[in-house]
């Protein structure tokens, strides 16, 4: 190993010592008694998503493959946050960096990754991130990240380094230790599989449900198992939402799948605004929705437990859409009756 790539990762891991664990928010809703609703706030993050975690795993895994180097430029077919981030520790290398994304990608996100000394290179659609990122490598001699293939591989869901294991350990002195079920979205599909993976490692009984949202292919896979599913679309959820079946979604360790309509999640980051004072986004509300039904069918089945899942990033990156009633009213149509569900449900 040469001396940049020592260097590389001794920067890479100072990093990780100087980052504090993220916080477990309680949130008090009256209308689930006995029943704890737990919000894994990744926002704090340098880079304010929960991707810092991913764009530290794969510049390691990288490094350590032997697939960066000196002056190498990075390529990330992203359709934001993980691209920030990954220009964030591009930044921190000294290396060039380019975010593959569709023109739709959030103002902010655009902004941040510029901020942080990357280039955008936009395309017109989220299925042609894919083959556009892997022709800009090949033809500038950098490397592609594919943060889809290699997410579920660069994370070391055994060690105690992982979002797994910092949930449980700062559930170990709340009145209920082992949450009933985490919930999570996927996007890359990276962060269920570690989820799943620690879980039956550890030999909890907790159940994982995946929350996906319109236009996404991982819940028809997770019911049909056939990898050549394809949507034609891709998802108004940033983040989260895949027009086809990526290889870092592992299906055989989720317990259970939920549907979100993009609405529901829209409307549920807003509510979510009230509950905590501040903004979070669409993704947020999409977990926050799934929480919200397993928490009603334990109400109704008379149990008592925890649900925890995850805050994904701030509604700041998104205040030209999930939170400009012009932009929600054009793309999600109206949003007034699932607000309407929302405060009938957690008032029940």
């Amino acid at each position: 190993m040469n001396s940049w790539v020592k260097y590389a990762i001794n920067e890479i891991n100072a990093d990780a010592q100087r980052s504090a664990d993220t916080h477990l928010i309680r949130l008090m809703l009256p209308g689930f008694p006995g029943i704890n609703l737990y919000l894994k706030d990744e926002s704090t993050h340098p880079t304010g998503s929960l991707k810092h975690r991913l764009a530290r795993s794969l510049f390691l895994y990288g490094l350590c493959n032997g697939w960066i180097k000196e002056g190498t430029t990075i390529i990330e077919a992203s359709s934001g946050s993980t691209a920030v981030s990954e220009a964030w520790f591009a930044r921190l290398l000294g290396l060039p960096f380019i975010a593959v994304m569709p023109y739709c990608t959030a103002k902010r996100k655009v902004e941040q990754i510029e901020f942080y000394g990357g280039r955008c290179h936009f395309v017109d659609s989220a299925c042609e991130i894919y083959a556009e990122s892997e022709r800009l490598a090949k033809t500038l001699n950098g490397h592609y990240m594919d943060q889809f293939t290699y997410a579920e591989r660069a994370t070391d869901w055994r060690g105690n380094n992982n979002i797994a294991d910092s949930i449980f350990r700062q559930m170990k002195n709340e009145p209920y230790p082992q949450p009933d079920y985490i919930v999570m979205s996927a996007g890359t599909g990276g962060t269920s599989a570690t989820l799943g993976r620690y879980i039956r490692s550890q030999g909890y009984d907790t159940q994982l449900l995946v929350v996906d949202p319109e236009n996404s292919v991982f819940l028809d896979y997770w019911q049909q198992r056939d990898a050549s599913l394809r949507s034609p679309v891709g998802s108004k959820i940033e983040g989260i939402g895949r027009p086809r079946v990526e290889p870092s979604f592992i299906a055989d360790v989720v317990d259970e799948m939920l549907r979100v309509p993009d609405a529901a999640s829209v409307a549920t980051a807003q509510w979510l605004e009230t509950q905590l004072g501040r903004k979070v986004g669409a993704s947020t509300g999409t977990n926050m929705w799934g929480a919200l039904q397993l928490a009603v069918r334990m109400r109704a089945e008379g149990r008592r437990g925890a649900i925890v899942t995850l805050l994904c990033d701030s509604g700041d990156r998104y205040l030209d859409t999930y939170y400009n009633p012009q932009w929600v009213a054009a793309n999600m149509g109206d949003i007034t009756p699932w607000s309407a569900e929302i405060t009938r449900l957690v008032q029940a």
